[in-house]
């Protein structure tokens, strides 16, 4: 599976353990608390208030982990 910004947080944590401490360094902490997380990367990010770009960047960034 490719990462992508519509990728379910479980699934990206899944595949991605390290996604989780990059997460939490942009704001997206929860994911480490134990709270249930969901929906998808795009929508995380957005609540934390980044925009398109930012969500775009995030995807490379992880990627390359």
């Amino acid at each position: 599976m490719r990462i992508t910004k519509e990728i379910r947080i479980d699934e990206l944590i899944e595949m991605t353990p390290k996604a989780v401490g990059f997460l939490a360094q942009k704001g997206i902490h929860c994911i480490a608390c134990g709270e249930p997380v969901w929906g998808t990367l795009e929508e995380l990010a957005k609540q934390k208030g980044l925009r398109d770009i930012d969500v775009d960047e995030m995807v490379i960034e992880i990627e390359r982990l």
